[in-house]
């Protein structure tokens, strides 16, 4: 297949001068291992500490990796990356709350988010991650299949009431709507109530969509058995699959419990786990597929795939996905091409943001050969433009 990764001039068309020089800075810091665990520990401090380093941060990081602190701050970005038919997806990205206001108004976004996809091309899809509408611990306990006091079966009745809500707009306004993964300790709660919801509102079509991190050693066996009861069940599956954003938590949990680590044993395995997976996709009928992946390879793998099958480019039952402010070079060239592309574009309060900011950097330090590829890419532009 005729490799296109390398059109930097395509990939980085939308960065000004100044911004490809931050990016490239960032992505210097952020090789930088020892460097980054330094300036976690420095940034976490100062926020506790409520220094005014807001500001500071918004300067560099986040407004490379995110879209702004509202909904109305992204839609610039979003009008601009539309420009080059890479689409947006509002991702509301809070983490780490315990408060039932705070699960209240995740709903109330994500609500908003459904209307707001409904209204533009540009945004196709809406997202939502399972803790934002309930508390980790909860999932958990019955994930574990441990007995719930009444508040807590309480407490879980309304997070399935906030899930159904979401679905049902959802499938009444024709938006399909992404549910991400998690840890792998409450992630069997948020399985089993997503495919609940998949049996209700996937019935024509895939509206509600899970998310498989393929770099646990067990989930291609999971998508295998669900597309075998959506058949018993006659209803469409929708799924994301990623590699997974919880590796070093995942592995430490495991040691420090004395449990077998659910990931991968390596790189080189996740990668055959991934790509079976999307094979696996590709070749039934009643599944559409989200590929949520900054992987070349894999990448043209699919490409190859869709050919193969006869899927044409722009069909809405295959989408490539890429985090904003990574991977432009697999975005912005597969959306040339006529591939249905799209960004998840964060955006909250700069100070709520931060567990996703730190995770990212942290997910790039651990990757090999990821940030060194996109500092290759953006030295190659950025000696582009001077000559």
């Amino acid at each position: 297949m005729h490799k296109i990764f390398e059109d930097t001039q395509t990939a980085f068309a939308l960065k000004s001068d100044t911004e490809l020089d931050r990016a490239y800075f960032l992505f210097k810091m952020i090789q930088n291992e020892p460097l980054v665990r330094i300036g976690t520990a420095i940034t976490n401090f100062a926020l506790k500490a409520h220094m005014p380093v807001e500001h500071l941060i918004r300067a560099s990081v986040f407004d490379h990796f995110c879209g702004g602190i509202t909904e109305e701050d992204c839609l610039p970005t979003i009008a601009s990356m539309f420009t080059k038919n890479v689409h947006a997806i509002l991702d509301y990205s809070v983490e780490g709350k315990e408060e039932e206001s705070q699960f209240n108004l995740a709903l109330e976004k994500t609500l908003q988010n459904i209307d707001f996809a409904q209204e533009k091309l540009s945004i196709p899809f809406a997202v939502f991650k399972p803790t934002g509408f309930g508390r980790l611990g909860l999932y958990q306990k019955i994930t574990e299949n441990k007995a719930l006091s009444n508040e807590e079966k309480e407490e879980w009745n309304t997070v399935i009431k906030r899930f159904d809500t979401v679905c049902k707009t959802a499938h009444d306004k024709d938006v399909p709507l992404l549910i991400d993964a998690e840890e792998s300790w409450m992630q069997g709660a948020a399985d089993d109530l997503t495919e609940q919801m998949m049996s209700i509102y996937n019935q024509k079509k895939a509206i509600v969509f899970n998310t498989l991190q393929l770099y646990r050693h067990d989930r291609l066996d999971y998508l295998k058995a669900l597309h075998k009861r959506a058949q018993q069940k006659e209803f469409y599956v929708g799924l994301k699959l990623v590699r997974g954003a919880y590796m070093e938590k995942e592995r430490e949990r495991a040691e420090e419990r004395d449990y077998p680590s659910p990931i991968c044993e390596n790189k080189q395995a996740t990668d055959v786990n991934f790509d079976a997976g999307i094979t696996y996709m590709m070749e039934h009928e009643k599944l559409a597929l989200f590929a949520g992946t900054h992987n070349e390879e894999s990448t043209y793998k699919l490409m190859e795939l869709a050919i193969e099958k006869g899927i044409s480019k722009n069909d809405k039952r295959l989408w490539f996905g890429q985090l904003y402010g990574m991977s432009d070079h697999i975005s912005y060239n597969l959306a040339t091409q006529g591939y249905n592309v799209a960004k998840y574009l964060p955006y909250g309060p700069v100070r709520d943001v931060m567990p996703y900011l730190i995770r990212r950097a942290e997910e790039n330090t651990s990757v090999s050969g990821q940030t060194s590829r996109e500092l290759s890419l953006l030295k190659t532009e950025r000696k582009r433009r001077k000559l």
